[in-house]
């Protein structure tokens, strides 16, 4: 951004929110600027960038929010994420705002977390968490050179926003704490994300189209490129879903590395947008069995179309490319689709991984999480809202056998796959609960039972 301004700002001891936001002000209203945060430590509440503002964070800056819900009560914003209304730094219909480093944001997840279930693998976080930054419809936007760490929920959420760059964006989130996505682009268009390092207990980098306080879509996701990016996430590194109320279309993934993961590729379809002309190229993946509290377990790629809501059919997912992949995984990949809206013209091209039995077992069933189950979690079946439900037996629901076994790759109900070069390499002798036949194919039962067939 060219800076038209520049004022520079020391750190003081104490709560220094109504300096940097009279200065960002003031920068607005003059045209616009870099407002520098020198180096020591910042204490915040919530922030507005305007624009044509440019916030840097020089050497030694940390931009440290107050951990206190109550203290983001005046950036609220408009999309509500997992009860969250409300942003450490928010943007609301500006332009030519920018968010730069080498500095660091120190976000205090830990005074989000009320407790521990080892049960399923995670903390237990508070009922209400800010994200760190939030921009809507804002447009000409930029984060790069910049450190993140220890979000208590979403971290860089976009919505509803046009020409977006996130470059050199370092996020280090606590592995074990839910909800914690690293770059989400909600109905954005014109995006790009590159060179960046997440590691997050939740998605990596995610694409979503949300639904607004009316009711329906907030929008649609196009036009968007994720390139060279080292991703590490206990749910999904490169992702497109679940919230799919809009179309998604025209996205590519590429030169990417995928580490330390649970699922690696996913896309997820549930609640009516139609996602298509989607691209996944040259991506080296690690995908490691999870406990039953993280969605999948293990899989390279997975990809499926639920109905969520009976009266909100979820959308196709067609036209998909998945080529060059290499890495290990302990689980399968997956196309599944148990929704009438289908999966159709897929294609795996060069794809050569190593799959190995973990150590939890638990990549032996397919998750088609979330489902409508996990809406409202029953006392009695125990669960955590848009996570995870216990039925009667005990046992998550949305976890599925595997007809015969895990078998290294499994679709079901696609129309149109194409599978080139597909090496899958697979212990000898195969462990027990493994499908003897490497690529299963399966469509719906005829009767509408749900069931699968040959």
């Amino acid at each position: 951004m060219s800076a038209t301004s520049l004022v520079a700002i020391e750190a003081l001891e104490g709560d220094n929110t109504g300096r940097v936001q009279a200065a960002i002000d003031d920068l607005s209203a003059s045209g616009g600027g870099r407002l520098e945060l020198l180096a020591g430590i910042h204490l915040c509440r919530g922030l507005q960038l305007r624009s044509g503002v440019e916030l840097h964070l020089t050497a030694g800056a940390i931009l440290r929010p107050v951990p206190d819900y109550e203290a983001y009560a005046h950036t609220i914003v408009s999309v509500i994420a997992e009860k969250s209304d409300r942003g450490m730094i928010v943007a609301k219909g500006e332009r030519r705002i920018s968010l730069t480093g080498p500095g660091r944001i120190e976000a205090g997840c830990e005074s989000f977390i009320i407790g521990d279930d080892e049960t399923v693998g995670t903390f237990i976080p508070a009922e209400f968490r800010p994200r760190v930054v939030v921009f809507e419809s804002c447009g000409e936007v930029e984060i790069s050179s910049l450190n993140i760490s220890r979000s208590p929920m979403w971290t860089l959420h976009f919505v509803d926003c046009t020409d977006v760059a996130v470059r050199n964006v370092t996020i280090e989130n606590d592995r074990r704490l839910p909800n914690t996505d690293g770059i989400v682009l909600d109905a954005c268009r014109g995006a790009v994300i590159e060179d960046c390092t997440i590691s997050t207990a939740d998605d990596g980098i995610c694409l979503k189209t949300s639904i607004g306080p009316q009711g329906v879509a907030i929008g649609r996701c196009e036009n968007i490129l994720i390139r060279r990016c080292s991703v590490q996430s206990l749910s999904c590194a490169l992702k497109i879903g679940t919230e799919t109320h809009g179309d998604v279309s025209n996205v590519v993934f590429e030169d990417c590395s995928v580490s330390s993961s649970n699922r690696a590729l996913g896309i997820f379809s549930r609640d009516g947008g139609r996602i298509s002309n989607v691209r996944f190229s040259r991506i080296s993946v690690e995908c490691r069995e999870t406990l039953d509290g993280f969605w999948g377990s293990g899989e390279a790629l997975t990809v499926n179309v639920v109905d969520r809501v009976a009266k909100r059919p979820a959308g196709a997912v067609e036209n998909l490319i998945v080529e060059d992949i290499t890495g290990r995984m302990e689980g399968a990949i997956t196309v599944i689709s148990t929704s009438p809206a289908g999966i159709r013209n897929v294609s795996l091209s060069r794809i050569g991984i190593d799959q190995r039995p973990g150590e939890l077992g638990t990549a032996q069933s397919y998750d088609l999480r979330p489902t409508n189950a996990d809406l409202a979690p029953k006392a009695e079946g125990g669960g955590r809202a848009n996570a995870w439900t216990r039925g009667a037996d005990g046992r998550v629901i949305g976890l599925q056998n595997y007809p015969g076994g895990m078998p290294a790759v499994y679709a079901a109900d696609v129309t149109g796959i194409l599978m080139n070069e597909v090496r899958i390499t697979r212990p000898t002798p195969l462990p027990q609960g493994w499908n003897a036949i490497d690529v299963v194919f399966e469509t719906a039962a005829p009767d509408g039972s749900g069931a699968w067939q040959n």
